[in-house]
């Protein structure tokens, strides 16, 4: 059987997933950061203000 790899985007291209970035993992606008590490820190307590001070390239809109 044949596995085809394709890229997809959610939540209008916030979200992406490509096989060839992180290991398949839904990444943050194709960063190399995790949704689940996002969701993680958000779950821990983090604010999303210490979020973006230590990410800051997630409040710029570019990737």
């Amino acid at each position: 059987m044949t596995t085809i790899q394709t890229s997809a985007t959610y939540l209008d291209g916030r979200i992406t997933v490509h096989p060839d970035i992180c290991n398949g993992h839904p990444t943050i606008r194709g960063m190399r950061i995790t949704a689940e590490a996002v969701l993680g820190f958000l779950s821990a307590g983090e604010s999303p203000a210490e979020i973006l001070r230590q990410y800051p390239s997630l409040g710029t809109g570019r990737h």
